[in-house]
Parts: structure tokens; C-alpha cells; sequence
């Protein structure tokens, strides 16, 4: 019989990489394990990401820097920060980063897709996920992910990325058009970060995510079968374990180290 593909997404195959035994807890125990608290860098970056698909659901004469800045103020949530002060910092810097960035933008152009889901058999898996924007430039689709992280980011950074990769993968099979450019837009420094894939960089990314794929999938059978939960997916400890959603109920993550504050990861804190 022919094998059955395996369905992943960029987020499935980092958590796996990061540590399998998050990835049991995330996505194959039921109950799934109590998590931590919010994380304040989370939620920055998720009201960012709202406030960007909204504007483009604007008419194109109310896409203003002060109507992006709006949507943060609308979208905000206080979940993880410090307290209010704090919250109300990130909530002007985030509103000026939002603000900032559409001010470069063509406002008038209406992306092929926001916050688009895409998905394409190839070899061995199923590559899916949700891509933050979709442009057409020409006679070719770019993959947009926007990044509201601690650091700026390089053209190593958007070469190296196998979610983008994947993205352009699926969308190529989704949208039918053609598709190499991704770019990852970092609000906080204002850069881009570009890179034009070719054929035999997307096969690399594909044959690391079907070889992920495999092994994440073979630990998940074996679990089924009978194995033991704890030798099938070891706790990987490093310096992550401090900013585990899953942490109270992983001893080795603990012995590792304290845990973060959840406002550690903040642009400045």
C-alpha cells in the first residue's frame, strides 16, 4: 500500500526540533498538560499582526499611518506585560511601528492573500500553514511574513527559513502562480529581509522537512502502538526550557534553569 502523506506545518516541525516532548504535550496529549501564563512579546506580536490584516481591509483612502495606529490602540490586550505601565509602552511603540511601516507601503495594493492558508502534497508530506500576506509583483507572488521580535533580521535569516520556504511551496500549489521571493519584515527596526529561492534551495528545505516529518511521525506511531511516551520524546534542555509553555509539567525543564519572566523577551526589557 502506498504511504500515507504526512500533514505538517512550519509551526509542527520547529516545536519538534525544539524539544519532542513539547510537541507530545502540544499536539498529541489529550488532556493537553496545564500551559504557563501569556507571554508579553506574544502578545505584541499578535495585536501587530491583527492591526496589518485589518488595514488592508480598509478602503484604500482610510489606509493611513494614524488609522494603523488606531488598530493597535483597538486590538490591545495588557496579557503577560509587567503592568500597566509597561503595557502602555509597548502599546505606543507598537502603534509607532505599525504606523511607521505602512507609511512605506504602496497602500493602494490588495494583497493575493492575508493570513492565507496554503497547502501542497510533496514527496512524502503535506506542507501547510498560514501565511501573514501573499503580494503579487509582476507576474510572480512574494511570501510576506511580518516579525516584531527582539532582533533585526538578516538575508541569512530569510535563506535559512524553512517556514518561508514551505510557504512558497504551498502557495505555488494553491494559487497556481509562480512564487520564489520571501521577505521578512521586521517592524521594530524597519529592515527587510529578502531572499530569491531557486529550485535546489526549496529541495533542500523540503527534504529536512520530510526527513522532520518521518521521525516525528514514526515516534507518534510507536507511541500508539504502546511505546514509552518519555523514551519516543525526550525532553531537549537548553535555554528555551526557561520560556516553555509546558515547564511545571516537565522536571528536566525545570532543573535546567529559572523561568523566564513573561515579559523577557520584550523588544527592550
Amino acid at each position: 500500500m502506498p504511504r500515507k502523506l504526512i500533514r505538517v506545518t512550519p509551526a509542527r516541525l520547529a516545536v519538534w526540533s525544539d524539544c519532542p516532548r513539547r510537541y507530545r504535550m502540544t499536539y498529541l496529549d489529550r488532556p493537553t498538560p496545564p500551559r504557563g501564563g501569556p507571554w508579553a512579546h506574544s502578545t505584541v506580536g499578535a495585536v501587530v499582526h491583527n492591526a496589518l490584516r485589518a488595514f488592508f481591509d480598509l478602503p484604500v483612502r482610510k489606509r493611513t499611518p494614524e488609522a494603523a495606529a488606531a488598530l493597535v490602540g483597538q486590538g490591545w490586550k495588557d496579557d503577560g506585560f509587567a503592568g500597566p505601565e509597561q503595557s502602555a509602552r509597548f502599546r505606543a511603540k507598537a502603534s509607532d511601528w505599525v504606523a511607521d511601516y505602512v507609511a512605506g507601503l504602496d497602500v493602494g495594493m490588495d494583497p493575493v492573500g492575508l493570513e492565507r492558508w496554503v497547502s501542497a502534497p510533496v514527496g512524502t508530506i503535506v506542507a501547510e500553514g498560514r501565511v501573514d500576506r501573499i503580494d503579487e509583483r509582476g507576474d510572480e507572488l512574494v511570501i510576506v511574513d511580518y516579525k516584531t521580535g527582539r532582533h533585526a533580521l538578516t538575508t541569512d535569516d530569510a535563506r535559512g527559513s524553512q517556514a518561508l520556504a514551505l510557504y512558497v511551496i504551498a502557495a505555488r500549489r494553491t494559487l497556481r502562480r509562480p512564487c520564489r521571493r520571501v521577505e521578512l519584515h521586521h517592524l521594530p527596526s524597519g529592515t527587510v529581509a529578502v531572499w530569491e529561492h531557486t529550485e535546489e534551495s526549496l529541495d533542500r528545505h523540503r527534504r529536512r522537512a520530510e526527513e522532520t516529518a518521518e521521525e516525528l511521525q514514526l515516534a507518534t506511531d510507536t507511541l500508539d502502538a504502546g511505546g514509552a511516551a518519555d523514551v519516543l520524546f525526550p525532553a531537549r534542555v537548553g535555554r528555551q526550557c526557561a520560556f516553555c509553555d509546558f515547564r511545571r509539567s516537565c522536571p528536566e525543564g525545570q532543573a535546567a534553569g529559572p523561568a523566564a519572566e513573561p515579559w523577557a523577551l520584550l523588544v527592550d526589557d
